[in-house]
C-alpha cells in the first residue's frame, strides 16, 4: 500500500469553524505522514530515536509531534524492530501512527469524500472479515464528529461489500482489521491494520 503524496500546504483561519460548510483549514506542517504522541515532555529523547527516519515537527497540540518518512510501512517495520531491541523507547514515546494514506481537507464534506475513497479502496481486503473504523481527532472540536464519521465510513464499507461473498461485518472485539484514521487539524492520515499488526506493534494503539 503506497502513500498519497500531498500537493502542498493549505492555510487559513485558526479559529475553529462552527458549521460543517465552513472552511476548517488551518496552518499546519506540510506533508506529514507520521504522528508521534509523547507521554510527557520527552521530545528530546524522541527526536534522538526518530531522527534516523525524519525530523519531528511541533503541532498546536500538547505532546503531539509529526514527521515525514519516505516509506510509512518500512518505517513501521524498522521502528518496531527498534522497540523490540530496546523496549525502553516506549517510556518516552507513547504512540506512533504511520499513515499509509494522508490528505489535507478544508471542509467536512472534503474529509468525508477523501476518507470514503480511501476506505472503499481497501474494501476487497475486508470481504468475509470483521472490521471497524476508528477515528482519533485532534482539533476541529464541534466540526468533525468522531462517532458520526466512524458510522459514515462503516456504512460506506458495508455498502461496498454488499455484493461480496462472503460479506464483511462490523466487529469491535478482536477484529480482523481496523481502519485507523488520525487527524491533526486540517490534515488526516489513514492506515489499515490487521489484528497481527496491532499485536506485533503495541505503539499503534492510541487508547
Amino acid at each position: 500500500m503506497g502513500v498519497i503524496t500531498p500537493e502542498g500546504r493549505t492555510t487559513g483561519e485558526t479559529a475553529e469553524a462552527s458549521s460543517q460548510e465552513k472552511s476548517v483549514t488551518e496552518p499546519g506542517v506540510l506533508g506529514w505522514n507520521v504522528i508521534v504522541t509523547l507521554p510527557d515532555a520527552t521530545a528530546g529523547q524522541a527526536r534522538r530515536v526518530l531522527r534516523r527516519w525524519g525530523t519531528l515537527d511541533r503541532t498546536n497540540h500538547f505532546h503531539v509531534l509529526v514527521m515525514t518518512v519516505d516509506d510509512p510501512n518500512g518505517f513501521l517495520r524498522e521502528f518496531g524492530e527498534a522497540v523490540a531491541a530496546t523496549p525502553g523507547i516506549l517510556n518516552f514515546i507513547a504512540h506512533v501512527f504511520p499513515a499509509q494514506r494522508a490528505f489535507d481537507f478544508a471542509t467536512v464534506a472534503e474529509f468525508e469524500e477523501k476518507a470514503r475513497d480511501t476506505t472503499i479502496a481497501w474494501a476487497p481486503m475486508l470481504a468475509g472479515k470483521r472490521f471497524h473504523v476508528r477515528l482519533h481527532r485532534r482539533g476541529l472540536k464541534g466540526v468533525l464528529s468522531t462517532p458520526k464519521e466512524e458510522r459514515f465510513l462503516d456504512d460506506a464499507l458495508l455498502q461496498a461489500l454488499g455484493t461480496a461473498e462472503p460479506p464483511g461485518h462490523i466487529g469491535f472485539d478482536d477484529a480482523d482489521f481496523v481502519i485507523h484514521i488520525e487527524t491533526v487539524d486540517h490534515r488526516a492520515g489513514m492506515s489499515l491494520w490487521s489484528r497481527e499488526d496491532i499485536r506485533r506493534y503495541p505503539f499503534l494503539s492510541a487508547d
